[in-house]
């Protein structure tokens, strides 16, 4: 049975930071490119970041890159996202998701159907 567990997030100041993992297991977890996305309340499911399955490509959606880092620990079979300066529109409940052996152009990794199984969600709550 596959399962992707979200952690990390919390309740932090403007300005502060936050590092989310996704531990994976049952399922060969090198062999998955994985995701971040959020979803504010009332909002759909957004992309936020993404690292290849092969070489550690990552991409990132404008609204974060230079403040998210998304990196992985095959050994670990985790993936962590690093977020700093955190501002309160940053504010979601943060899922992680995993797409077996995708290497697809740039754009799909930023869609929602790529992706084969999805965590529960972690809660990141940012004040002003």
């Amino acid at each position: 049975q596959v399962q992707l567990v979200a952690s990390g997030g919390g309740l932090v100041q403007a300005g502060a930071s936050l590092r989310l993992s996704c531990a994976a297991s049952g399922l060969t977890f090198s062999r998955y490119s994985v995701a971040w996305f959020r979803q504010a309340p009332g909002k759909e499911r957004d992309f936020v970041a993404a690292i290849t399955w092969h070489d550690d490509t990552t991409y990132y959606a404008d609204s974060v890159k230079g403040r998210f880092t998304i990196s992985r620990d095959n050994a670990k079979n985790t993936v962590f996202l690093q977020m700093n300066s955190l501002k309160p529109e940053d504010m979601a409940v943060y899922y992680c998701a995993a797409a077996l052996m995708y290497s697809g152009a740039s754009k799909y990794f930023r869609q929602r159907g790529t992706y084969d199984y999805w965590g529960q969600g972690t809660q990141v709550t940012v004040s002003s």
